[in-house]
């Protein structure tokens, strides 16, 4: 089975970096995303249209290119979690994480018995349908599994020390938007609740041995944040990309 080397990285201490897709998929994405560098690509199903199908193809593209596929599911329940393990996603970003017990259930739809309540199938898409050893291939699934908690609500943020303290929670991700709303202050990034907010996370990653993500929607954003102590970095999105980049060309051939 393939092990999972971003989340080595992150437990030892280093940064990977990555792109978040809402809207674009394309049998060369993974190669492309792949050639620019990144360590891992992340899918969010909750924004977007993307169906089981498209994920089972997505996740398999990047198989043989050393790239990690993680999943925003679109929502939080164990049949959607244990899909997308099933079809090949080495990690989940859950939503709006907002407690300790609520992370540990979370952890639990991602391990196998005794140590969760994740349905068997192997064999398939996950372990490259290959064969083996049941009990070697659940502990392998189990380590390679990468569990991020999407800190982006006022609740999850107060609680963010017990959620971090959660064995299985391996990333407390900034969720700078929905946060934003959360806090009361929408689109106000600089304000200084928000700023808080953001030191606060990547503190109590720390201090309980895990690693901070985010989503950085310019190189400014993602500079600051990783000079703080954010290692997860995603250098924006499909759509911010090709948006921006476009418009910069286009708007230079206007003159």
């Amino acid at each position: 089975m393939r092990l999972n080397p971003m989340k080595t990285k992150l437990a030892a201490g280093e940064s990977v970096y990555g792109m978040m897709v809402f809207e674009f998929l394309s049998p060369g994405l993974p190669r492309i995303v792949s050639n620019a560098g990144c360590d891992f690509i992340l899918y969010d199903l909750e924004h977007s249209g993307f169906t089981i199908e498209d994920m089972k193809t997505q996740f398999a593209l990047c198989a043989g290119l050393g790239l990690v596929p993680i999943a925003r599911p679109p929502g939080k329940a164990y049949n959607i979690t244990a899909r997308m393990l099933d079809v090949g996603s080495f990690g989940l970003l859950y939503q709006m994480v907002g407690s300790a017990e609520e992370a540990r259930e979370l952890v639990s739809w991602t391990r196998y018995p005794p140590k969760g309540v994740r349905g068997a199938i192997f064999g398939g898409a996950h372990d490259d349908y290959t064969g083996g050893e049941m009990a070697e291939k659940a502990e392998a699934a189990m380590d390679r599994t990468l569990v991020a908690a999407l800190i982006e609500t006022k609740d999850g943020l107060e609680n963010i020390d017990e959620i971090m303290a959660v064995d299985g929670i391996d990333v407390a991700h900034l969720g700078h938007a929905d946060l934003s709303l959360s806090l009361g202050i929408p689109g106000q990034f600089d304000h200084p609740d928000l700023q808080r907010g953001i030191d606060k996370i990547v503190e109590a990653a720390a201090k309980h041995g895990k690693a901070a993500g985010a989503m950085a929607p310019t190189l400014e954003w993602g500079q600051d944040l990783m000079q703080r102590g954010y290692r997860m970095m995603s250098y924006n999105h499909d759509m911010g990309l090709l948006g921006e980049a476009l418009s910069s060309g286009i708007q230079a051939l206007k003159g």
